[in-house]
């Protein structure tokens, strides 16, 4: 995984103006540099830590429309025709597969739900359909599930190679990345966005994207944005090589696995997250109440956040723009992985597998999740004339970044997007607009 450790690749200094700043080096903001830069737009992306330290190198890697909100499938259709391009231009090394999606039934229950989804994938063209169990068997070589939701166009790569490398790609077209170097504040003057000011200076420039992941709430906050934005840990195991049960991505109701170019499979818990109680949990209890009764069982309450983090109860919400802030503080947020949930996926994966039975682990991580109210994120130009927010990818920001980094790229340049971002803007908080989960899997 990439950490703190993790050697720095783009050291800057930072310029003293561009046309664009992007805050945050994960998947969102560096398709968004990479798309400004390939236009010819002078841009600089200030990450506090490292390229892709957080979630964007955390996640499953998984690159599909199966399953999406349907508001998010037409910029998710666009980004897997992008990943497609960006395969081609980095070669094998991007960890690119385009080997299938599967989602599995244990209950008919669920084979219900993926038949209520399915239209919405027939009506972008995404190839899925449902599976009996004889088609199942015929894919996974294993398991006893009743059928399934296969769309065999999705995908994969490998996050902790493929951001960095687009990240590679951005600053070849000519954007300026700058590692360590934390953004403390917006610059305003006459009511608009004139720059920002980092650790290592001030950056003149008149738009700014914030793609902070869980810290973009804060920053935010802090600069007089509101947004109901929480964070969530999600627990990730990669284990040793072992026989191949099946080539693509899978996921049933108690855990997801996934063939990885080495042998081995990427395992977790399908759906499982852990929530740390924080100052931000008490204001945004009433937005999140609906997605909380639509899956309470999925998350599991815990003490307070730890120090440091971004709801930890100590952190502070306001700073002097001439001081360290809270984000030079935490480089990168590295949580502990929950070991009891990867005990348990070990134990669904032997069950589901018996021939091979319980894997053997080869390495074990987690991230933090940037999650709203409706799980789809906030993608819109803010209230500050200058500034654009894009956060909140609720774990779905790997597969769509690139798709998402095209439509920030319009939106800085005052362009028509090509979708329907409506479901996305900012304004849905505030304007009495019933906030709950759409018809997602």
């Amino acid at each position: 995984m990439i950490s703190a450790a993790t050697p720095v690749r783009f050291a800057g200094p930072p310029p003293a103006a561009a046309d664009v700043v992007i805050l945050g080096g994960g998947v969102i903001g560096v398709c968004a540099a990479l798309t400004l830069a390939e236009r010819g737009v002078k841009v600089v992306l200030c990450e506090k830590g490292r390229i892709a330290g957080e979630q964007s190198s955390r996640n499953w890697g998984w690159i599909r429309q199966q399953g999406r909100d349907p508001d998010e499938l037409p910029v998710m259709a666009e980004s897997l025709s992008l990943w497609r391009g960006l395969a081609g231009k980095l070669g094998e090394g991007l960890g690119f597969r385009q080997e299938g999606v599967l989602y599995l039934a244990t209950r008919p229950e669920e084979m219900a739900e993926f038949a209520a989804w399915l239209p919405y994938g027939t009506a972008l063209a995404t190839g899925s359909r449902l599976l009996t169990a004889a088609e199942v068997r015929g894919l996974v070589r294993g398991g006893a599930w009743i059928g399934g939701l296969w769309t065999p166009g999705d995908a994969r790569a490998e996050p902790w190679v493929a951001v960095p490398m687009i990240a590679g790609l951005a600053a070849a077209a000519g954007a300026v990345l700058v590692e360590n170097c934390a953004v403390r504040a917006l610059d305003i003057a006459a009511g608009r966005v004139a720059g920002v000011v980092t650790e290592a200076g001030r950056i003149a420039a008149d738009r700014v994207v914030v793609a902070g992941g869980v810290w973009s709430r804060l920053f935010l906050g802090a600069q007089g944005v509101a947004i109901p934005q929480l964070a969530v840990r999600a627990s990730v195991a990669a284990t040793v090589p072992l026989p191949e049960v099946f080539g693509g991505s899978a996921a049933d109701d108690s855990f997801a696995f996934s063939r990885r170019a080495d042998g081995g499979y990427t395992i977790a818990r399908s759906g499982a997250h852990d929530f740390w109680i924080g100052r931000d949990a008490f204001v945004s209890l009433r937005a999140f109440l609906p997605a909380l009764r639509k899956d309470v069982r999925s998350t599991a309450i815990r003490p307070a956040a730890p120090r440091g983090y971004p709801d930890a109860w100590g952190t502070p919400r306001r700073w002097d723009a001439d001081r360290p802030s809270p984000f030079e503080a935490m480089r990168v947020l590295d949580p502990a992985p929950n070991m009891a949930v990867l005990s348990a996926v070990q134990d669904a994966f032997a069950r589901a597998f018996p021939a091979i039975g319980r894997p053997v682990l080869a390495a074990t991580w987690a991230g933090m999740i940037d999650t709203m109210p409706d799980v789809v994120p906030v993608v819109d130009r803010a209230p500050v004339p200058g500034l654009t927010v894009a956060t909140g990818m609720s774990g779905h920001g790997f597969g769509i970044g690139p798709g998402f980094g095209r439509v920030i790229a319009d939106l800085v340049q005052g362009r028509a997007p090509g979708h329907d971002l409506s479901r996305f803007r900012l304004s849905r908080f505030s304007d009495g607009t019933r906030l709950a989960p759409g018809p997602a899997l």
